[in-house]
């Protein structure tokens, strides 16, 4: 019996290919997403070691418990798996010369923590992206900046203006050009991620809906490093193949505390009769009906819509990313022109806030009455049971009195969510403001239900 199991391993060691393709997708998937990075690693360990010096504060010394206060300082979140002490979206890579470097990955955006917790695919809404690689880089030794300003406001991030910005040096076949095109990059679209996990009831994807949820080339955009040539694309097609059946086997976190079983059945039928026709419904027989809502009637910041624009969206559509699958017409996952924003599926709605698609509601609570949202605020962005607010279920927020001060640093700057200033307007979606506060605490007790 040994020997014949000594035998099949030798010709499983012999066709590997065999094995993996009789590992589900999913399971090839998270393996990739959790052990491997996809752009070219820029940040030496040693600027990791010392951008502390870099700190508002002008720190003496080395935090003593540094890997939490440098997750604390950028909102970054502890590795649920094996990742050498680095937080969810680095991990340690080899460069040129077998030099080691640090790699980040799609897990700085796309993963978070609530009540202490790290998920996969719960949105980051505590990273400060701009302060990150700014300070990264000038710990290297070079100038502390970004081509462009990745994040205005902390919890948010110019993803949209950062995949115009890397297509902009492509040639339709994704070589590189020069000079690079202009495709007429926005600066303040205040993009807050959606979850992973809502992807699997979506027919259409982002917040305007723009792009075809089966479409694996479109999560590939942020590959587009200048290190990252053509070829790269094709190789990994499959892997990322492989990676989006491993979202869609994605689940949320259920909500932890007591939930009002009466109240909630009561919110139930309220939530019927007032969100699910956008929204869907929800338990074993559930609906979703992919409803984009035009910009007229849902009321919200209008500036990430108009963000990308439709030169870009032409380009796109030459692009490789849109040749992924030929119709009769048109390319069938071409990118398309939406009215407006897409409701999204509010499946884990507890864990994901804040809410609207700026991040510019702090709870449900908030989405629920457009009267009591607050003007100007911040937040400990800290993600621990003390930093949350089960009753109107969201973020504590201190209020302010005024915004950011001429003289704070960009860091402190961006710790202030300040809705009047370009993309960050929390007006919209005023569906909830006819409910009364009975009726809106039981939609808010059924919603942790999802």
């Amino acid at each position: 019996m040994q020997g014949r199991l000594t035998i099949l391993a030798v010709c499983l060691s012999l066709y590997p290919s065999a094995v993996s393709a009789a590992e589900p997708a999913a399971e090839r998937g998270e393996r990739a997403m959790l052990t491997r990075h996809f752009t070219p690693p820029t940040f030496s360990p040693q600027a990791y070691d010392n951008v502390w010096k870099l700190w508002d504060g002008g720190l003496k010394e080395k935090p003593a418990n540094y890997a939490q206060a440098f997750r604390d300082y950028y909102g970054m979140h502890e590795s649920p798996y094996p990742n050498n002490g680095y937080p969810m979206g680095f991990r340690e890579a080899t460069g040129l010369f077998n030099r080691k470097l640090l790699a980040s990955d799609c897990l700085l955006c796309h993963a978070g923590s609530i009540l202490g917790k790290s998920y996969v695919g719960l949105p980051n809404t505590a990273l400060d992206m701009d302060s990150l690689f700014a300070d990264l880089t000038g710990a290297d030794g070079m100038p502390r900046k970004t081509p462009f300003v990745f994040t205005n406001v902390r919890g948010t991030t110019e993803a949209g203006s950062m995949a115009v910005w890397l297509l902009e040096m492509r040639d339709p076949d994704l070589k590189l050009r020069s000079p690079r095109l202009n495709l007429e990059l926005k600066p303040h679209l205040c993009e807050d991620a959606p979850a992973w996990w809502l992807l699997k009831k979506k027919k259409t994807m982002y917040h305007t809906g723009g792009s075809d949820a089966r479409s694996v080339r479109s999560l590939m955009q942020f590959m587009m490093s200048p290190l990252n040539g053509p070829l790269v694309f094709r190789k990994e097609e499959a892997t990322f193949a492989d990676i989006q059946q491993y979202l869609l086997s994605l689940t949320p976190p259920r909500y932890p505390f007591p939930i009002d079983r009466e109240l909630a059945k009561k919110g139930e039928a309220l939530f019927g009769e007032s969100c699910a026709r956008c929204h869907g419904t929800y338990g074993e027989k559930w609906t979703y009906p992919n409803k984009i809502v035009a910009l007229d009637e849902i009321g919200t910041d209008p500036t990430r819509y108009h963000g990308i624009s439709a030169a870009f969206g032409e380009y796109y559509n030459r692009s490789w990313f849109a040749q992924e699958r030929s119709g009769w017409l048109v390319d069938e996952y071409a990118a398309r022109q939406s009215p407006g924003y897409q409701a999204p599926p509010l499946d884990g709605l507890w864990a994901t806030a804040p809410y609207f698609h700026n991040g510019s509601a702090p709870t449900v609570a908030d989405v629920l009455n457009s009267k009591t949202r607050p003007k100007i605020f911040t937040r400990s962005y800290r993600t621990d049971e003390a930093a949350y607010d089960k009753g109107k279920l969201g973020w504590k927020v201190e209020v302010l009195p005024r915004g950011a001060d001429a003289k704070m640093t960009d860091h402190a700057r961006r710790k202030i969510y300040d809705t009047t200033l370009p993309g960050r307007g929390n007006g919209g979606h005023t569906y909830g403001d006819h409910f009364t506060d009975e009726q809106r605490r039981a939609v808010i007790e059924y919603l942790k239900t999802l």
